[in-house]
């Protein structure tokens, strides 16, 4: 790892290096496509992809060839070494998710982290995200969110992890496939009925479409309604002042005493920042405050 690394400074491009290129690729419209992204793929030495039939159509759509090299979450740990290799030896290295910008749920974090790791140069080519485009597209507030990804799939643990978001104090983006869509709507009208729900899918296509309403009769509505077609992005308003307060205080009173959750996670080696910052959350206390009583706690050891 370079010094530069080390320190958290991103590397100097040396012009004798090549580069990483992550290039955000249309979700549904070509039309989306950047002149600096059609670009840097035609410069490109390799470009890895998730799937190399969908990138070898958005090629050929561009008239563009290229040399595609597998690279999605099964295969990706296998690609470092030769993008280490390639980029250290002079070439522009592209990598491409099927859709959207690259490490955003999909695959690409672990390599953008191995490359800086090394201190070899890393850019971004902006391109669309479904994240963003659900969001302004829903018409919730969006002042803060949090990208979820997608939810469990199995019942209880969706709406488990549900009622752990439930807390956060911003709209939340969810991916959905339409198979399961509805019944996903349906768990958040069950655990969030007073929530304002926005359903964005086709983004970008011919027959893009936002369905919006209050949870349950989004929810209601969506079950009437023969099976969807295309990708799906879930927006959820963030909760009012009242029902923040209100989860906050039933979860204060379903955790353990302070005393006894501060000694727990300090026996079990929690990271002090990390456990500081679950007891401020969880008790309703400074994070400057919980942290003190970690210090103290951990001195008596």
């Amino acid at each position: 790892m370079s010094p530069a690394a080390r320190a958290g400074r991103p590397a100097v491009p040396d012009a004798r290096l090549g580069v990483l290129s992550m290039v955000g690729t249309p979700i549904g419209n070509l039309e989306d496509v950047s002149p600096r992204v059609r670009r840097t793929l035609g410069e490109a030495q390799i470009v890895l992809c998730e799937d190399t039939r969908v990138t070898a159509r958005l090629l050929t759509c561009l008239g563009l060839k290229a040399q595609l090299v597998r690279a999605d979450e099964n295969t990706l740990e296998e690609r470092v070494g030769l993008v280490l290799e390639r980029v250290a030896a002079g070439c522009r290295v592209a990598f491409v998710s099927d859709a959207g910008m690259p490490g955003v749920s999909d695959p690409g974090q672990r390599l953008v982290d191995a490359v800086l790791d090394a201190g070899l140069p890393v850019e971004v080519i902006p391109g669309p995200s479904a994240v963003t485009c659900a969001l302004v597209a829903s018409g919730l507030p969006m002042d803060h969110f949090f990208f979820e990804g997608f939810l469990p799939r199995k019942q209880g643990a969706l709406k488990a992890r549900l009622t752990e978001l439930a807390t956060i104090p911003g709209a939340l983006v969810v991916y959905e496939s339409p198979r399961r869509v509805s019944a996903t709507l349906c768990a958040i009208a069950q655990l969030l009925p007073q929530r304002r729900v926005a359903l964005v899918r086709e983004l970008t296509k011919l027959h893009e479409e936002c369905a919006r309403g209050l949870a349950p009769e989004l929810a209601a509505g969506i079950a009437e309604r023969p099976t969807l077609r295309g990708e799906c992005v879930i927006v959820i308003a963030g909760p009012s002042p009242d029902e923040l307060s209100a989860r906050c205080a039933a979860a204060r009173q379903e955790a353990l005493p302070l005393e006894e959750a501060l000694r727990a996670g300090v026996a079990a080696g929690e990271p002090k920042s990390s456990l500081a910052r679950r007891l401020a959350k969880t008790y309703g206390m400074s994070r400057g405050a919980a942290y003190d009583l970690v210090i103290a706690a951990a001195s008596k050891r």
